[in-house]
């Protein structure tokens, strides 16, 4: 059973969409990745008010043990990391300094950094196996409900840069690149510099910048 994160529980996924999805899910006899008291660990961490940054990605790492509910983070323990998060710490050093000691990024979302990605849910072994099931629906509505202060947009692949256009007049910052997959982190994430420019971009905004480094 899926709970709706309490300060997100009012926007119409949650009533209209996420009924069809768990049925889905329960229908499926295969195993599900995150585990279901983790599939909205990133909305129930960062309730909208304390919003500041949004890493958009695609979806759940559909590795067993890697994928708790956080884009892109994975548990302290998990070894080696993820390529993706390698890519990730690889352009964060070059960019701003030293990674963090592991890939546990939940010390991000603690300044505020959303870390969500455009489908929730994924197979063991199906990356983008569960674009259909209607997940989609949720992120523009989560964007919407964002929309009433400025705030930085880090919108890495096609599927989190497909939502760029609704980010469109609201005095945000909005920075798109490829995934840092190993499939396309070379086509234009690697150079790009996002965590010196969201800090740069919070500073301008009179805001303390995000740690990235040292949990």
């Amino acid at each position: 059973m899926l709970t709706p994160p309490p300060a997100w529980s009012d926007l119409p996924f949650f009533r209209e969409t996420l009924p069809d999805i768990q049925t889905a899910l329960a229908d499926d006899t295969g195993l599900v990745l995150p585990p279901p008291e983790q599939v909205f660990a990133a909305l129930e961490r960062n309730a909208p008010e304390d919003v500041r940054v949004v890493i958009l990605g695609q979806d759940p790492y559909p590795t067993p043990g890697h994928a708790h509910g956080l884009a892109f983070s994975v548990d302290p323990h998990v070894a080696p990391l993820p390529r993706s998060l390698i890519n990730i710490f690889k352009e964060l050093s070059e960019d701003i300094g030293p990674a963090p000691p592991n890939g546990d990024l939940r010390f991000w979302a603690d300044q505020g950094v959303l870390l969500l990605n455009d489908v929730l849910t994924v197979p063991v072994g199906a990356a983008r196996g569960h674009r259909r099931l209607g997940w989609q629906t949720l992120v523009p509505q989560v964007l919407d409900r964002l929309a009433d202060a400025p705030r930085a947009f880090v919108l890495w692949g096609n599927d989190a840069r497909a939502h760029s256009p609704r980010l469109d007049g609201h005095g945000h910052l909005v920075l798109e690149s490829a995934h840092p997959s190993p499939l396309s982190a070379r086509r234009g994430f690697f150079g790009s510099r996002p965590f010196s420019k969201v800090n740069a971009w919070l500073k301008e905004q009179g805001q303390p910048p995000i740690n990235w480094t040292t949990p």
